[in-house]
């Protein structure tokens, strides 16, 4: 009857001790006012800090360190709101990283993205993955979630469907369920898959 984030009750944890063991990136992201891209991470150390503290050298040296892991510290003093869309969302990315919480819940954070920064996106965070984060995102997207992701949960109707490796919950009856559509999966070799829409679909 409890649910607990690593040994915090869920009920009795306060905003502060929750922002250190959480953080949330959203799919898309219009501050009111005009933030550098420095203001914007730096805003993720809020939690480190007391509340009659300002942030200072310590928390503004560990928003260049996620800038630069993030490959995007040439962006540091640079508008927010007039930077892609794609460089947006690694922005949101290291501010989550800037609160030091090992948990990152990101709702489609590839939503809005052209393919090429959906790929840069994912990377980024597969790579975070390995280091110890545990990241729960959701998706739309069955082949990111396939390449990379380690668990898949796929939810259908308000219900859970499957639970597991994507190599085993990938499948053609999955599919076929989740998103209406009549294609075929087929496995190509170890690391990849291929959706197939049969012919009588494909315009001549």
């Amino acid at each position: 009857g409890e649910i607990h984030i690593n040994e915090f009750n869920a009920k009795k944890i306060s905003e502060k001790e929750l922002s250190r063991q959480i953080a949330y990136i959203p799919q898309s992201h219009n501050p009111v006012f005009n933030f550098s891209v420095f203001d914007m991470v730096l805003m993720g150390t809020t939690g480190q800090v007391s509340s009659v503290s300002s942030p200072g050298p310590k928390e503004r040296q560990k928003v260049m360190d996620c800038l630069d892991r993030l490959g995007i510290q040439h962006l540091y003093n640079r508008s927010y709101t007039f930077i892609s869309g794609g460089e947006r969302q690694l922005v949101l990315i290291a501010r989550a990283m800037a609160q030091n919480a090992k948990i990152m819940i990101m709702d489609e954070p590839t939503a809005n993205l052209d393919y090429g920064n959906q790929i840069r996106v994912l990377e980024q965070i597969k790579s975070l993955s390995k280091e110890g984060y545990t990241i729960i995102l959701s998706t739309h997207n069955p082949d990111q979630s396939y390449l990379y992701a380690d668990r898949i949960l796929a939810i259908y109707d308000g219900k859970l469907i499957a639970d597991g490796n994507p190599k085993d919950v990938i499948t053609t009856e999955l599919i076929r369920t989740l998103y209406d559509v009549n294609i075929t999966v087929e496995s190509l070799h170890d690391d990849n898959i291929r959706f197939c829409v049969p012919d009588e679909l494909i315009s001549k």
